[in-house]
């Protein structure tokens, strides 16, 4: 028979640790239920019903509501788009870069596996003061964007398709707003087709300042 250090020893107490889970897995629940909600909108109970989890494990996890939230938010970026690949890094024209973008956010936008809309383009608009700062980290993340569009434009104007006298910084803004536009009216029920329309509107805006090139 063994003593109480014997089976003390060989069968150790659990002392609060949480139960593993996957941690992307999770992630994903908690992505679903802030980009259906919104920050304000997904109490800790909302979150921890959809991740399967305590909100001791959250905490343990994550360490705050906020710090979960950027997590979901870098998830998001991470998904897998329509058409693979990044179109501001592949070697293809400015048009047809954009034209790639918006058409995969609008095959995201729409898409019956999750909530409608982009999680970022128009996330914590509105806050209370005490979530200020997730407010200005998803503008930043907004930010960061804009100058990825602005970016890619000067390339485009550096490797001449599109005009010198582009306005890389007002046009970069003018497909944000169609990019935070779209968003607004998945969440509103357009679907697929209706997207696809309203970009290639866009998109004949955007032709408007390619270069002629000589034949």
């Amino acid at each position: 028979m063994k003593n109480k250090k014997e089976t003390e020893n060989s069968s150790p107490r659990r002392r609060g640790r949480p139960p593993a889970f996957d941690r992307e897995t999770v992630l994903a629940a908690a992505r679903d239920t802030f980009w259906k909600h919104g920050y304000d909108g997904s109490s800790i109970a909302d979150l921890t019903a959809a991740m399967g989890i305590t909100p001791q494990s959250l905490y343990a996890a994550f360490g705050s509501k906020a710090e979960l939230y950027r997590e979901t938010l870098d998830q998001y970026r991470r998904m897998p788009r329509p058409e693979p690949g990044n179109p501001f890094q592949d070697k293809v024209d400015t048009v047809t870069t954009f034209e790639r973008f918006l058409t995969n956010s609008a095959t995201i936008f729409t898409a019956p596996e999750h909530p409608k809309g982009c999680m970022i383009s128009t996330a914590v608009l509105n806050c209370a003061e005490e979530n200020e700062p997730i407010a200005n980290h998803v503008a930043s993340m907004r930010l960061q964007a804009l100058d990825i569009f602005t970016t890619r434009i000067e390339r485009g104007m550096a490797e001449g398709d599109m005009r010198p006298d582009t306005n890389a910084r007002s046009l970069a803004r003018f497909l944000g707003a169609i990019v935070q536009g779209m968003s607004v009216q998945a969440r509103d029920g357009a679907t697929t087709e209706e997207l696809l329309s309203l970009m290639s509107h866009a998109l004949s805006e955007l032709r408007k300042y390619q270069a002629v090139i000589a034949s």
